[in-house]
């Protein structure tokens, strides 16, 4: 048995498959993953996320901290409560995980951590901190659930459920900022290319949220959607795109890096610099077969004349009914290549994510 969340009943009651996600016992679906995906596009749905983690960091040296600790600049965050995506580097310019933080005061950022890279985080953060004097928090179950609402209905069903004055503090809210709501936390962020709410809330509260948006027509959904929506939107995921042998250079996330100002320090810059003086040797792109298939992870990309690549992300589309996939391919990878299936080579066309935002498809079919 894994860590189970606050809602792990409510799950099991909407006849959710239950499997195991980084040590929890998460649901992968509730009977149809397609169906699920299809609905957060035209609708609204909600995953249970309380398995992720919150770090709250205080200090007056915190900004300090964070612009050595992250690979973007949060001197960018101008404003209260603005979010900023970001990669967490090693001295080698590996990804150890891919964040979002959240200025909140200039004392005080939030972080939101994978779930998966939970304990190798925090260390990490403890270690890097002690040097800033920054305080580093850990809070999470079972004193906090975390609930996603996405989908072009998702905003307004999370308004009408919430009382006045959290609506009051919700609805203004601009996209990639979050703001408390007494000891709710609501941000205008997402992982499926919707638009929508994340809010992290007491777990002791979570339940009634959760049967509030089922009963305001909010449907649960699974991890497997999770999956396919945030690949449509040209979302990376850790432990598949790329890990601490990858950089963002790699990995397609060259734009979450802030070189400038160049006075500015941070862990893994250096290694940064070299590989791109150098040239990275391999580039992550985007995948539509041509023909019918199905694109899986780790399949091989042969490259006419430039060598092989690997799929590190693929699956069906079920918005564009086709196969779809990041690959991480020699760099000098031009607009076609070919992924081995079943012993066979099937032609793929090389294009440039998202696949789908906003739910538009962002491609030619």
């Amino acid at each position: 048995m894994g860590n189970r969340t606050p809602l792990y009943d409510e799950h099991l009651a909407a006849d959710g498959k239950v499997i195991d996600f980084a040590g929890w016992d998460m649901p992968i679906n509730y009977g149809s993953q397609v169906s699920e995906h299809h609905t957060v596009r035209n609708d609204a749905g909600m995953f249970d996320v309380s398995h992720m983690t919150v770090v709250d960091l205080e200090g007056e040296h915190v900004r300090d901290f964070l612009r050595y600790l992250l690979a973007n600049d949060v001197n960018r965050l101008k404003d209260r409560g603005k979010a900023l995506y970001s990669c967490m580097l090693n001295e080698a310019g590996g990804v150890i995980d891919d964040l979002i933080v959240y200025y909140l005061d200039d004392n005080y950022f939030r972080m939101v951590v994978n779930a998966g890279t939970r304990d190798k985080d925090i260390a990490w953060l403890e270690q890097q901190a002690a040097a800033f004097s920054v305080t580093v928090t850990v809070t999470e179950h079972p004193e906090l659930a975390m609930i996603a609402v996405q989908g072009p209905n998702a905003r307004a069903r999370v308004l009408g459920v919430l009382d006045a004055d959290a609506r009051a503090i919700a609805e203004p809210l601009k996209p990639f900022f979050g703001a408390f709501a007494g000891d709710w936390f609501i941000a205008r962020t997402g992982y499926t290319g919707e638009d929508g709410f994340e809010v992290v809330l007491p777990a002791a509260a979570a339940v009634t949220f959760w049967q509030q948006l089922r009963a305001a027509g909010v449907a649960p959904t699974g991890l497997g959607a999770r999956d396919t929506l945030r690949l449509e939107a040209g979302m990376n995921l850790y432990g598949s795109d790329m890990d601490e042998s990858i950089t963002p250079l790699e990995a397609g996330l060259t734009w979450t890096v802030a070189w400038e100002p160049q006075d500015r320090d941070f862990i893994g810059r250096s290694a940064l610099e070299k590989q791109r003086s150098a040239g990275a040797r391999n580039k992550l792109v985007g995948l539509l077969l041509e023909g019918k298939g199905v694109l899986r992870n780790h399949q091989k990309v042969v490259v006419e004349n430039n060598g092989e690549g690997e799929i590190t992300s693929g699956s069906f589309s079920p918005t564009l009914q086709r196969a779809i996939a990041f690959a991480r391919v020699p760099k000098e990878t031009g607009e076609h290549c070919q992924v081995e299936i079943r012993g066979k080579l099937l032609p793929a066309r090389v294009v440039k994510p998202p696949f789908v935002r906003n739910g538009e498809a962002r491609i030619e079919i």
